[in-house]
């Protein structure tokens, strides 16, 4: 359980490249597609300029990380989502702690891939919605050396909150994150319970700070 939880996220943590970095202006108005390219860019650029985050300063990294995510992403939703039927039987306090846990794995994460950006660049695909869509696929790949990595978002349309767009799941190389954790941590929920899966969830997050 454990070494799946690691390998999967490196695999769509490495692609992510910490696209949440960007500054939120004009979230609201954009589209969906020109509000990942817009962060997308961003991001890139303030990885090359900032020698702190290529030193591998990590208390640096996962701050920023924590301070720029989100308000890009319904992390409620994918928490919820990645439980599936158990969330609605858990507790609020249970609810509170997967949430925390989950997000503290996955930011931790995204923050020690920033470091193994350079020369990466992101190449959007048509957006194929409708302006009346209140959620919509946007489907981009990151290109460097290497092959092409496919990564794609689904957004959600969130009016009134100061935000527009905000992604709810993501797809790196055909696998969505939400459906990847689901099948994870049904596993440990049948094994274990909702108690299980919090205390695995706590004990990844305390290895990998230690491991900085």
């Amino acid at each position: 359980m454990k070494r799946a939880f690691l390998r999967h996220t490196l695999l769509l943590a490495s692609a992510l490249l910490g696209l949440w970095f960007a500054p939120m202006a004009h979230a609201e108005d954009e589209a969906p597609d020109a509000l990942i390219k817009r962060l997308s860019v961003d991001v890139l650029e303030t990885i090359k300029a900032d020698k702190a985050i290529r030193a591998g300063d990590m208390n640096r990294l996962v701050a920023l990380v924590d301070a720029r995510i989100m308000p890009n992403v319904n992390f409620g939703r994918m928490t919820a989502s990645a439980v599936g039927p158990a969330w609605r039987q858990a507790t609020p306090e249970q609810q509170k702690r997967l949430q925390e846990e989950f997000k503290t794995l996955l930011v931790r994460t995204y923050a020690g891939a920033l470091a193994q950006v350079s020369d990466q660049a992101i190449v959007m695909k048509p957006l194929r919605a409708a302006s009346e869509d209140k959620e919509v696929l946007v489907r981009s790949e990151v290109r460097g050396s290497g092959d092409p990595i496919q990564l794609d978002y689904r957004l959600e349309k969130t009016p009134g909150q100061g935000v527009g767009w905000r992604i709810y799941n993501l797809n790196v190389l055909g696998v969505w994150l939400v459906e990847n954790y689901r099948s994870q941590f049904s596993q440990e929920i049948n094994a274990k319970g909702v108690d299980g899966l919090i205390n695995t969830l706590a004990e990844r997050n305390k290895a990998n700070a230690k491991k900085g």
